[in-house]
């Protein structure tokens, strides 16, 4: 039951259904119609994901960082991109089905599971950002084999035509430079800045997304909203 409930505060998170404030616990046990305990479990996950938080006698409210579908502490490129308004869009590298013993390791997968692999170069006004990889349980996202991802948002995607939305994440950022095999997509010279940034996306406690991203460090920046003295953007 608290999973259900979970993923479903999370979907009304990612759809800005909280913008006049969070609920409190005994609020939610009431619209819910389940004990106070049951949204306490509820709530641990987007509490250590960073999508809500509460001090002792307050109530939790929402921590907002990189906009609509944001989870973790960078956020999905796409929203990103058009929170600046510039233009994003998307070159397709890969769209297939494969096995990948590697990928399937890190989602806690049989090494022989079959997987699906999108591999995009991502553009910001026309220009390179960032090559994204990802990889999913192929019998979890089939309908995402008929996706065009030239101008959508692969959470997007998984949320509306497979009834997933990712609920936590454990997420490395590392400073790096760019090597040869970077530079044909992301026209930048060898040595130049770069994020080398790797995700595992989780739903409902278990792992569905291996995300590895290479961003150029020229045209992105990390920032992160702490604390309670801070105005509202």
């Amino acid at each position: 039951m608290w999973q259900s409930i979970c993923a479903d505060l999370s979907r009304r998170i990612t759809e800005d259904e909280f913008t006049d404030g969070f609920p409190g616990e005994l609020d939610l046990a009431r619209e819910y119609g389940v004990s106070r305990g049951t949204i306490r479990s509820a709530l641990r996950p987007l509490r250590e994901t960073g999508a809500v938080t509460a001090q002792r006698g307050r109530k939790p409210h929402l921590i907002r960082g990189g906009g609509r579908g944001a989870y973790g502490p960078v956020y999905s490129l796409f929203a990103s991109v058009r929170a600046t308004g510039m233009s994003q869009r998307s070159i397709v590298l890969v769209r297939e089905l494969t096995t990948d013993p590697v990928a399937a390791a890190q989602l806690s997968l049989p090494p022989e599971v079959e997987l699906f692999h999108l591999s995009r170069l991502r553009l910001a006004d026309g220009e390179p950002l960032a090559v994204d990889h990802a990889w999913l349980p192929a019998t979890r996202v089939q309908p995402l084999l008929e996706v065009d991802f030239t101008d959508t948002a692969l959470y997007q995607e998984l949320r509306e035509r497979c009834g997933i939305t990712l609920d936590g994440g454990r997420e490395e950022v590392r400073a790096d430079i760019a090597t040869a095999a970077d530079v044909t997509n992301l026209d930048c010279a060898i040595g130049a800045p770069l994020f080398r940034i790797s995700r595992i996306g989780f739903c409902q406690g278990s792992a569905l997304e291996l995300r590895c991203s290479h961003i150029r460090g020229d045209r992105f920046v990390v920032t992160a909203s702490f604390g309670e003295g801070i105005p509202r953007s």
